[in-house]
């Protein structure tokens, strides 16, 4: 026996006794009443309280549990009672673990006992006995003693590992789903509960579902809704554990729709064939459902009878010749006559003639059919006086041109109005005639994602020698005037003019190099030859025409305007897109490069105009959200803030689109558009798409899906090198709207045929930090999905992408393509076989003719005290920002063109600019005095 098990059986003796020597006192004190025949006050009033019954409890200590060390209480109440003890296992509790209190109750006037012990882990482990560790309570009164309920006490757990954990399942759609869970051991016996993607399952709110046989889960008819993961919850009074996740797929295999009817026969005469087609989508096969069994198509023979043409029968005879010396005859189209859709008979069914020989009987008599000799020369008058009057009127009409064209040599074109402007001259567009994307494989589903018409920018020029989209006016051009420029022409003038570039002087030829009679400088810079090295560049040499340079598939180009470069002058200008990673833009403040950087020049190149230089961004253009920033170069490589585009500067000037930017620039160097997030709320444009590809092992198949900025430089880079391995673009690309709230991007693979195809374990779901997205200009963002097929058999991949930013947009991509063994060979993504001019001078490079810009800027560049100057025109073409910019121009009109020029260069019309100007004509109109002296006098508008 230990000295613990002796120093606690000696406490209890001692209790033992302790509560002998009171009942014995008790008893004792009774009996010395009782022949005293007196009592104390306190033993008084005890006996009278009891009323002759034994004690009853009105607490009894209740079943407990011991949470990890904590020890629980046990609690007794009873009434009346003398004293309360514990007897725990079959012994008594020592006296000093008891805590007792005593009250009265106020409604009884009883007194009432409480008693109360710990029972410690230590306690409960330290038992080895038949049964739990159990206690109850022992009240003593004078009439005697009650006991109350045992109450057990156990260590509570729960064990970490399940039983059995619930298993995945591919289930067909109306198919039962049961899902089987049994719980880890533990005390008390864990509860069950099922998650569903997060969410608490409930079989009081879904009839569909049961969740009360045995812990397991039952939906008795699978639903598409109810695709999902599933997770078993099991928990007690100590802890919860989870089960692993099972993933409940509820597949639909594809059925055929009804048969449409049968086809006309393929050919109009002879053996052809009949089909008739049918469609999987009764339903169509989801969530890797089996596709329908069978031909999707059934032809058959047929003959068609072949057309006869009818062919006329034989005239019949002649009638009687009648009073009005007619006869007639006729014939039918019956030999044959047409059948199965064979064409009738040409010519007429009936014949008349004259059966008189020249004479017609008029009231009994023949008359000879004889015209008089005086009817004949008269006719013969008539034709020859018209004659002369047609060659005189002719003779009239040349003189008066070449009269006029005279007098009006030093304009070319004197009228300009909207007619003149959408009709008197061709304007070029960059934009190409959309062509099949060679990118992707299934050809029936091509994505329309030519630049042109994904960017509000140029890819190219058209080349002058197969298409004459350049020529600024016909040969020929007719203008019906609807108001008039400076000239007090009448309304309702028609002129001709002829332009002839082959005669216009050296100097004004829009390709010229060099000047006959002057001496022409030739300025070339050698500083272009140690540039970076890229291959986003382009050069040229503009005279005093001006021209355009354009870097193709890239959104960028740069107009020179007329006359900015000195007439006596030509320099070999360039334009290139920096490649390597750039420091314009500063994390510590979250900026972000917008679109390229971009540098022209040469350096020290001396311009009257400014440049227009066309950048595309990738931006959600809002001055609330966004403080956007125009930075260029130092000559110590550092950057500098020129300006902010919602400020008035005199240095530069900004206008902002919703995918491009146009600046105007009066110096050559390296510039970049930067913007600074201001709110949450900014967003940055993503252009996703997916390209695949076989691997060498001709059984793996990898998905690439990139997200890079929205301009066409940054598509156009992922273009190249995915072309450069062979990757095939399998869906349109698409633009996510990615927000500066610093949450991120994940991008997942779904849908996966699991019959067919297989994914490596933990790669379905790749995510990528904020940094990562936010920053992608200078590291795109791209990740891959590895498959692998199960049988080379296997040739049908289809499945969906997901990229989404957490709480944000998502976009989904569609993949269905069919895999060989051999991929067909793959071609360049922009398949434009007139995208090799990057540059055109002259007025080949502008869509408004010089003679009517000459004409516009006059006009407009003088002062009107009616306020019709270059301000109302730059208000009409929607220019009504910073127009302290235009101020300082030599002419504001012709930036405000150039401008217009560069914001217009892809859409091949001129609406807007003849739309502004017919408004200010009509404005002009209801402006002009009604007098008759006032309308024939000169006017600006």
């Amino acid at each position: 026996m230990t000295e613990r098990n002796r120093i606690e059986m000696g406490s209890t003796v001692k209790g033992r006794r302790r509560f002998l020597e009171i009942v014995l006192a008790l008893a004792l004190c009774a009996t010395l009443a009782r022949c005293r025949g007196t009592v104390s006050d306190a033993l008084a009033d005890s006996l009278s309280s009891v009323s002759g019954t034994l004690p009853h409890f009105l607490q009894e200590p209740e079943d407990a549990y011991i949470i990890k060390n904590n020890p629980i209480k046990l609690r007794c109440r009873a009434t009346p009672a003398l004293q309360i003890f514990f007897k725990c296992n079959g012994e008594w509790v020592h006296q000093n673990q008891h805590t007792s209190q005593e009250y009265m109750d106020q409604n009884t006037g009883f007194k009432i006992r409480e008693v109360t012990i710990n029972v410690t882990r230590l306690q409960v482990e330290d038992f080895h006995g038949p049964e739990d560790y159990w206690c109850l309570c022992v009240a003593w009164s004078h009439l005697g003693t009650s006991k109350s309920r045992k109450a057990t006490v156990r260590i509570a757990y729960l064990r970490k590992n399940f039983e059995q954990d619930p298993q995945g399942k591919e289930v067909p759609i109306k198919g039962m789903i049961v899902l089987h869970c049994r719980p880890p051991e533990g005390v008390p016996m864990a509860e069950v509960e099922w998650l569903k993607n997060e969410e608490l399952v409930s079989s009081l709110e879904d009839d569909n579902i049961d969740t009360r046989a045995d812990h397991n889960l039952i939906i008795n008819e699978a639903r598409l809704s109810d695709s999902g993961n599933y997770t078993c919850l099991a928990s007690n009074v100590v802890a919860k554990r989870r089960s692993a996740t099972a993933t409940v797929v509820v597949f639909v295999n594809g059925g055929w729709s009804l048969w449409t009817e049968w086809s006309p026969c393929s050919v109009n005469c002879g053996r052809g064939v009949q089909k008739r087609s049918r469609t999987c989508t009764n339903p169509a096969p989801l969530n890797g459902g089996v596709f329908c069994e069978g031909m999707s198509v059934q032809k058959i023979t047929c003959n068609a009878l072949c057309p006869v043409d009818g062919v006329w029968e034989e005239w019949s005879e002649w009638t009687v010749c009648s009073t009005q010396c007619e006869r007639q005859r006729w014939r039918e189209c019956n030999a044959p006559p047409p059948r199965h859709r064979g064409k009738m008979c040409e010519g007429e069914g009936q014949s008349t003639e004259n059966c008189t020989g020249g004479l017609c009987t008029q009231n009994g008599k023949l008359m000879h059919d004889v015209k008089p000799q005086s009817m004949e020369n008269s006719i013969d008058v008539a034709l020859y006086s018209g004659l002369a009057a047609g060659v005189i009127a002719v003779i009239v009409l040349i003189v008066a041109i070449t009269l006029y064209r005279k007098s009006q040599s030093e304009y070319g074109v004197d009228v300009i109005d909207s007619s003149a402007l959408a009709g008197g001259f061709q304007s070029f567009n960059f934009k190409t005639t959309r062509q099949g994307n060679p990118l992707l494989l299934n050809s029936s589903m091509q994505p329309d994602i030519t630049v042109g018409q994904t960017y509000s920018s140029p890819i190219c020029f058209q080349d002058s020698i197969d298409k004459e989209l350049f020529d600024p006016l016909p040969d020929k051009v007719k203008v019906q005037s609807s108001f008039m420029v400076s000239l007090g022409v009448a309304d309702r003038a028609e002129y001709h003019v002829k332009a002839h570039p082959e005669t216009l002087p050296a100097n004004l030829h829009p390709n010229y190099s060099t000047v006959e009679g002057k001496k022409t400088t030739m300025i070339a810079s050698n500083g272009i030859h140690t540039l970076r090295k890229t291959q986003f560049k382009t050069s040229a040499v503009f005279g005093h025409l001006g021209g355009r340079l354009v870097i193709p598939n890239a959104g960028v180009s740069l107009l020179v305007p007329h006359g900015a470069i000195a007439d006596d002058t030509s320099w070999e200008m360039y334009m290139l897109i920096n490649q390597e990673e750039s420091s314009a833009q500063s994390e510590e403040r979250c900026e972000i490069m917008l679109g390229p950087e971009i540098t022209y020049g040469p350096p020290g190149l001396n311009l009257s105009y400014p440049v227009a230089m066309t950048i595309a961004h990738c931006a959600e253009v809002s001055a609330e959200n966004w403080n956007i920033k125009l930075k260029r170069q130092t000559k110590d490589n550092k950057w500098e803030e020129i300006m902010s585009v919602d400020d008035e500067s005199t240095s530069c000037y900004c206008l902002m689109d919703s995918h491009s930017c146009h600046l105007l620039l009066d110096q050559p160097g390296c510039y970049a558009l930067v913007g600074e997030p201001i709110t949450d709320a900014a967003i940055k444009r993503l252009r996703i798409a997916v390209f695949g590809s076989m691997e060498a092992s001709s059984v793996d198949y990898s998905l690439r899906v990139h997200c890079v900025d929205d301009t066409p430089h940054a598509f156009q880079k992922v273009v190249t090198a995915e072309t450069s391995r062979g990757g095939q673009l399998l869906e349109e690309p698409k633009v996510l709207f990615f927000k500066g709230n610093c949450l991120s991007l994940q991008v997942s693979i779904q849908d996966i045929p699991q019959f067919l195809w297989s994914i490596k374990p933990f790669t379905t779901c790749q995510e990528f930090s904020f940094t990562q997205v936010w920053y992608s200009n200078q590291q795109p963002v791209h990740c891959a999905f590895s498959l692998q097929r199960h049988s080379a058999s296997a040739t049908q991949l289809s499945c969906k992408i997901s990229v989404r930013q957490v709480k944000g947009h998502e976009q989904i991509l569609q993949v269905y393509t069919s895999v060989g063994e051999s991929e067909k060979e793959t071609v360049p993504f922009f398949m434009q076989a007139d995208c090799t001019v990057t540059s055109q001078t002259g007025a080949k490079a502008f869509k408004i003719p010089l003679s009517i810009r000459q004409r516009i800027c006059t006009t407009f560049d003088t002062a009107n005290a009616k306020g019709k100057d270059w301000q109302l025109l730059a208000q009409k073409l929607h220019i009504q920002r910073n127009l302290s910019y235009f101020t300082k121009q030599k002419s504001p009109s012709a930036v405000i063109l150039s401008l217009w020029e560069a914001r217009h260069q892809d859409t091949g019309d001129l609406d807007s600019l003849a739309s502004a100007l017919e408004e200010i004509g009509k404005i002009h109109c209801k402006s002009l005095p009604q007098s008759p002296d006032d309308k024939e006098t000169d006017f600006t508008f």
